[in-house]
């Protein structure tokens, strides 16, 4: 359902939904919007805050929200399809594309999203969006990277991706083939 409310002297444009047709009303998802005097939309729902990546990223973290919840019909072809992931980029590339040429298959858990600055924490990041996949790779390389390997992105507002995990740093810094053709004797020992 669409609709238009007016809350504190703001006016409010907002879509709602159920999982399933027979939901009570008390268990729907609402993503709602502040319309500014200028005319502007503000985002009001923090947790639908990764709609401003795009639409692919808003159901990634609704389905990961309906996997972690157990639900059964969630659509894990979607949440597995690297093409999705296409949002997040890296110098090397798109990261659906590099994953899908590094031979990469996403298996849970998946995660999408965003994360507000805690007021009473100010030495902390401020606030940013997250992508956390594990992947199992068929290529060379140490088996804690190609099975069940963890990659995590994070992005600021405003700012480029900036990889998290050491297996994201190594898809960010090299192209699909090489990402293990040089490694550290530290991680060798690893």
């Amino acid at each position: 359902m669409w609709g238009v409310a007016e809350l504190d002297g703001n006016d409010y444009v907002f879509v709602s939904w159920t999982r399933h047709a027979d939901d009570v009303l008390d268990e729907q998802y609402v993503i709602t919007w502040r319309i500014a005097l200028d005319g502007t939309f503000q985002l009001a729902s923090t947790y639908a805050k990764p709609i401003e990546l795009g639409w692919h990223a808003l159901a990634l973290g609704l389905i990961a929200s309906e996997v972690k919840d157990g639900e059964r019909d969630a659509n894990l072809r979607f949440l597995h399809d690297p093409s999705n992931f296409n949002f997040v980029t890296t110098t090397q590339g798109r990261l659906g594309d590099l994953l899908r040429q590094g031979r990469c298959t996403i298996v849970e858990p998946v995660g999408v999203d965003y994360l507000p600055k805690q007021k009473d924490k100010p030495t902390e990041k401020g606030d940013l969006w997250r992508v956390l996949l594990l992947v199992n790779c068929n290529i060379p390389g140490p088996r804690f990277y190609t099975h069940n390997g963890v990659i995590t992105f994070e992005k600021s507002e405003g700012q480029d991706w900036e990889p998290q995990s050491s297996f994201a740093q190594r898809i960010a810094a090299f192209p699909p083939g090489s990402w293990f053709a040089r490694m550290e004797p530290k991680e060798r020992e690893e």
